[in-house]
């Protein structure tokens, strides 16, 4: 039942950031180790909670190592079960990947790596009866830069609404280069996000089966003063990547963001809020500055997940140490 009380209707609660608890330590200190980009699920048949994280290290180490899936019976105590190293892929780098049941039972895993060949980001999906029994031999293309009509597309997070599949997905924009130098050089590194030669944006694509995505188009956050003659600055110009979403008691979803000024900000993206009616609108609810930072370090707070579990919230979000490096940690709150 939603809580009313006056012209004040229900909503979901947020975390607050110091209270987190550790789910996982990077695997060194300082900036570029990183332990996080996760994303949740429950299984309501078995009662587990899994949790698929990423771990990162330093760009001259090879940047993103591998993906791995957690299990617990608790939501915050996780036991890895599973691992994906971006060399089963032939990957130069592996990023946020989503676990989710089907409808058909099945297990599927979408991953988002930088394909080998044209040093672009993309989605591929894995298959499997159990979670710690994917098959990577399964492993199929999803979602490419030229489906998305982009320089790239990543960070996928996969929602089920009746017979649908919704899928959220952060893309790398089409930006005239300001030379053909500049052009050349988009996807040199293998990470177009990092080049300032794009903007980092959200995307929605829908399947009625899971494996077979039809790109809807963007859904980055609308924010006011959009695209008026000198409009200030704002903390989120660069980036504006849409990560989860939390169904409100009243209809409607709040969503979480990942924002930046700049592509000097990349990698350290601080969290603001949205909501939508529709799942194609969001509107920018955190204007002036991000809703959700670390007190450490860069302040960075990014790829939050939510899931909701009887009356409680768990937020798993990757946040800044005082070091540089980045944890992955969870929050849980009380629903009204």
């Amino acid at each position: 039942m939603a809580r009313i009380v006056g012209k004040a209707f229900g909503a979901a609660p947020v975390f607050a950031p110091r209270e987190g608890t550790l789910v996982r330590a990077p695997l060194g200190a300082g900036p570029g180790w990183w332990a996080g980009a996760p994303c949740a699920t429950f299984d309501a048949a078995t009662n587990t909670f899994y949790l698929v994280y990423r771990l990162r290290q330093p760009r001259e180490l090879g940047r993103g190592v591998e993906c791995r899936i957690a299990a617990s019976d608790n939501g915050i105590a996780f036991t890895d079960i599973w691992a994906l190293p971006k060399t089963s892929l032939s990957a130069l780098s592996i990023e946020r990947t989503c676990l989710t049941r089907g409808l058909d039972g099945r297990w599927r895993l979408y991953v988002s790596h930088v394909d080998p060949g044209d040093h672009r980001w993309r989605i591929s999906m894995l298959e499997g009866d159990e979670p710690d029994r994917l098959d990577v031999g399964s492993a199929s293309t999803l979602l490419t830069a030229d489906d998305v009509g982009g320089e790239g597309v990543k960070d996928p997070n996969v929602f089920l609404f009746g017979q649908a599949y919704y899928m959220l997905a952060s893309y790398a924009t089409k930006e005239p280069a300001p030379s053909p130098d500049a052009e050349a050089r988009k996807h040199a590194s293998g990470d177009i996000y990092n080049t300032g030669l794009t903007l980092s944006r959200t995307g929605a694509a829908i399947s009625g089966d899971g494996r077979s995505f039809q790109w809807i188009g963007d859904v980055s956050p609308i924010c006011h003063g959009d695209g008026g003659a000198g409009a200030a600055p704002r903390w989120d110009d660069y980036c504006r990547r849409i990560g989860a979403l939390a169904p409100m008691d009243t209809g409607g979803y709040l969503a979480f963001y990942d924002g930046s000024a700049s592509v000097e900000e990349n990698y350290e993206e601080k969290t603001g809020l949205a909501v939508t009616f529709d799942l194609r609108t969001y509107y920018s609810l955190s204007s002036g500055a991000p809703t959700l930072v670390s007190p450490d370090g860069s302040g960075s707070l990014r790829y939050v997940d939510v899931l909701t579990v009887g009356h409680e919230l768990f937020y798993y979000y990757e946040i800044a140490r005082p070091d540089g490096s980045h944890d992955l940690r969870v929050s849980v709150v009380e629903r009204d």
